[in-house]
C-alpha cells in the first residue's frame, strides 16, 4: 500500500472511530502531564488537526534526537526540537540512565521554526514527547514565554505503560505508534535537531 493510501485509510478510520471515543477529562491526567493552558490533544486529534491545516500549525517532537532517530518519528511532525537533552557526563542512578538537562535554546529554536514557516507566536503549536510529560513541560514553558496556542499530545509518541498481561511494563497503551498513525524511522535533515 502506498504511503498516500495508508494516510487516507488512517484518516477514514479516525473519522469513523471518533464518534465512539471516550470523553477526555484533563483533571484525570497525572500532574506531570497537565498544562497551565489546559490545551490537550490525543495522538489521533493531533493527526487530524495537523492534516486538516498543515501550513498553519507547527508540530514539534520535543524528544531527544536519539529518540527520533532510533525509536521513530511521526510523519506529520515538522521538526524535532528537544525540550531536554541527554547529559552524557552525568549518570542518574535512580533512573538507570544518563541525566537529562533542559535545552537552553528551546524557545529560540521554536521561534526560528515558526518564522521559517511564516508563522508567529499566536499560531497553533503542537508538542509531543514520548508519553506526555516533557510535552506538558514544553507547553508550559512556551505559554509562559508568550506563545498563545500550544497543545500538548498527552499520550505522546510511544504511549503509556501497560499494567498487566503482555503489555505490562511496555509502552503499549495509547500514543501515536499504538494508534496506527503514520510514522517511520526516516529522519530527513530538515526535521532533525541540529545544534549549531
Amino acid at each position: 500500500m502506498s504511503k498516500f493510501a495508508a494516510l487516507i485509510a488512517t484518516a477514514i478510520f479516525i473519522s469513523m472511530s471518533g464518534a465512539y471515543a471516550d470523553t477526555f477529562d484533563p483533571s484525570k491526567l497525572p500532574e506531570s502531564k497537565q498544562t497551565t493552558s489546559g490545551k490537550y490533544l490525543s495522538a489521533k486529534e493531533a493527526f487530524e488537526m495537523k492534516t486538516k491545516n498543515p501550513a498553519k500549525i507547527l508540530f514539534i517532537d520535543v524528544r531527544t534526537p536519539a529518540e527520533t532517530e532510533y525509536i521513530g518519528i511521526a510523519d506529520q511532525v515538522d521538526i524535532n526540537i528537544p525540550y531536554m537533552l541527554d547529559d552524557y557526563s552525568t549518570w542518574d542512578a535512580k533512573k538507570g540512565r544518563f541525566m537529562m538537562t533542559p535545552n537552553s535554546g528551546f524557545t529560540m529554536k521554536v521561534d526560528d521554526a515558526l518564522k521559517s514557516r511564516g508563522l508567529t507566536k499566536v499560531d497553533t503549536i503542537i508538542v509531543m514527547c514520548r508519553s506526555g510529560d516533557r510535552s506538558a513541560a514544553a507547553a508550559n514553558l512556551l505559554s509562559k514565554s508568550g506563545y498563545g496556542n500550544v497543545y500538548s499530545v498527552y499520550e505522546g509518541f510511544e504511549g503509556d505503560m501497560g499494567t498487566n498481561g503482555d503489555s505490562k511494563g511496555r509502552r503499549a497503551v495509547n500514543g501515536w505508534k499504538n494508534s496506527g498513525l503514520p510514522w517511520g524511522y526516516s529522519l530527513d535533515k530538515g526535521r532533525a535537531y541540529i545544534d549549531f
